[in-house]
Parts: structure tokens; C-alpha cells; sequence
């Protein structure tokens, strides 16, 4: 979606972004061609891969305009200056290259290790996650972060499996899950929700995020800009959630918002749209994995 990051940030010369989510460096490259000359961009990953990779894509076509960083972007306020940025954007989810590549384990679609690390430096994979819980957490991870609606079957069944041979594979748990609930034409894998809860428990993604959003409200300027690119609604739900918080001109105390108990406030952002910006069709048609995308931008006041 660099158009519509584009349209959101509005990049200019002189000013200071931040991608927090590196990925292939598409979005930090047309972030800094946009920003021609003087522009300067922070980017962060932790997928020791994206950042080696994006140093070098970045480095032979923007030299000295940029500062990459291995690390999760939650904690992108040990990096950048307080309050230095004119555009932040933080595009969740996976990256084409891990997808395809079998050896990280995050796709049900080849023979690979069940691994699922963002950061291969964590020790914590998906394999420890399938073969060491009890079917009650398993249970909660794909119905709370994947959605599935099969989970505590699902759950048990691994947990009975497992006690016969642990799992080691990408292809022997989207096996397991297909047997369980064989796809009858369905153009979705069965495994596809098991694998998202997984993915997102081993990464503590919604706990990044949390954090990662409550950290880029000090580092933008009045005016500044946060793009949120999301794939899934737990995501979005989050996103919208935090906008809603610090969009409102009052506040209050406990979990129930009453009326007559409001206290006033000056509101920290503007929603700069109120709906979800979506990908467009030639989007959809040179990369049709953005189809759940949504994108969601938030102005500092």
C-alpha cells in the first residue's frame, strides 16, 4: 500500500519519519524518494534478515539519510529523539519473504520447522508452544488470537497426538488440523486461523503493538502523522481502541464510561479518516496478500 502510505504521511524534504516494521524496505524506500533531498528516515526489524537486507537496499540508493536498528518497534523510544518525527508507520503482519521462506515455519503451505520467530534470537517457537501447553491454553491461543472456532477440539487433539509423536513440522500440524476438518472445497486452509493464533502468541504481537503505540505518541511532533497498516481484526481492534482513547476530549476513572462523570481534556490526535483506508484494485492485483489489509491514520495535535 505505498500510495496510500504515501497520501497519509505526505513525506517532505527535511522531514523525520520512522518505519517500524522494515520488512523488503518498499515502504522506507518510497518514504525517503518522496522525502527527496534531505529527508531522513529511522527503520527498525527484528528479523535479522530484513535488517541486513534493508541497510543494503537503502544504503545504495539513500546513503546518509537513514539509520536502521535490529529490534522490535516497541521499543523504538530508545532510538528516536522525543517528539523529532514529522510520520511514523508501523505495517503489521508478515512479510513476503517470510512467508516463502519454509525454514521459518510460519506457512502451512510447505514443509518447514515449526518455528514462527520473528526474531530467531527468542527462544521461545511454536513447536515449545504445541507441544508443551495443556489443551486449555491451547485452546485459548487459537480462539482468542486466531479466532478458531474448533479450538478446544482442535486443542485436544494435538494434545493426544502429541503424546505419540511431538510436533516438529509445519505439514504435520496443518495435516493434523486438515484431517480434523477436511476443507470440502473451501478456498481457506483449515489451519489457517491455528497458525495465525500461534504466530501471534510466539511473537507477543498484540503486546508489541500495545506498547509500540503507546510509545510513537512521544516521539511525533504537533501535526505529525501515525500510519497503521493491519491484517487481521484483532489488529485492527486495537488500532481503532487506541484511537478512540486518545482522540476524545475527555477522560474518566474505571472501566465504564459514564456521562456524568467525564472530565474534560484536550484530545492527543485526530483521526485523519474515520473509516479504514483500503488497498486498491491495481493493489489487489500486483499483490493479492494485501487483500485484508487496512490502513488506519491517526494526526498528532
Amino acid at each position: 500500500m505505498a500510495a496510500e502510505v504515501l497520501a497519509a504521511l505526505n513525506p517532505k524534504p527535511g522531514g523525520r519519519y520512522a518505519d517500524g516494521t522494515l520488512g523488503g524496505a518498499g515502504h522506507a524506500r518510497a518514504i525517503l524518494a518522496a522525502s527527496t533531498p534531505t529527508g531522513w528516515l529511522f527503520g527498525c526489524d527484528r528479523d535479522g534478515i530484513a535488517v541486513e537486507t534493508a541497510r543494503t537496499r537503502l544504503g545504495q540508493l539513500y546513503p546518509g539519510r537513514f539509520e536502521v536498528q535490529r529490534g522490535n518497534f516497541s521499543e523504538i523510544a530508545k532510538w528516536v529523539e522525543v517528539g523529532s518525527c514529522d510520520g511514523i508507520l508501523l505495517d503489521l503482519g508478515l512479510s513476503s519473504p517470510q512467508l516463502d521462506w519454509a525454514e521459518r515455519g510460519f506457512s502451512f503451505q510447505q514443509e518447514g520447522p515449526l518455528d514462527m520467530r520473528m526474531d530467531d534470537r527468542q527462544t521461545l517457537t511454536a513447536a515449545e508452544l504445541v507441544n508443551g501447553e495443556d489443551a486449555e491454553e491451547l485452546a485459548r491461543i487459537f480462539w482468542e488470537l486466531g479466532g478458531e472456532r474448533d479450538s478446544r477440539r482442535f486443542a485436544r487433539a494435538i494434545v493426544h497426538d502429541r503424546a505419540l509423536r511431538k510436533f516438529e513440522t509445519t505439514r504435520q500440524l496443518a495435516d493434523l488440523i486438515e484431517r480434523l476438518s477436511p476443507r470440502h472445497g473451501r478456498k481457506a486452509h483449515p489451519a489457517t486461523k491455528v497458525f495465525q493464533g500461534l504466530r501471534i502468541a510466539v511473537n507477543d504481537e498484540i503486546g508489541s503493538l500495545q506498547r509500540g503505540l503507546e510509545a510513537v505518541t512521544t516521539l511525533l511532533k504537533p501535526g505529525g502523522r501515525l500510519a497503521v497498516i493491519t491484517f487481521h481484526s484483532l489488529e485492527d481492534r486495537v488500532v481503532k481502541e487506541f484511537g478512540r482513547e486518545r482522540t476524545r476530549d475527555y477522560t474518566f476513572e474505571g472501566p465504564v464510561d459514564v456521562p456524568e462523570l467525564r472530565q474534560p481534556r484536550v484530545p492527543e490526535f485526530r483521526w485523519v479518516s474515520r473509516k479504514a483506508i483500503l488497498p486498491g484494485e491495481a493493489e489487489l492485483e500486483e499483490n493479492p496478500r494485501s487483500r485484508s489489509a487496512q490502513l488506519r491514520v491517526l494526526e498528532r495535535i
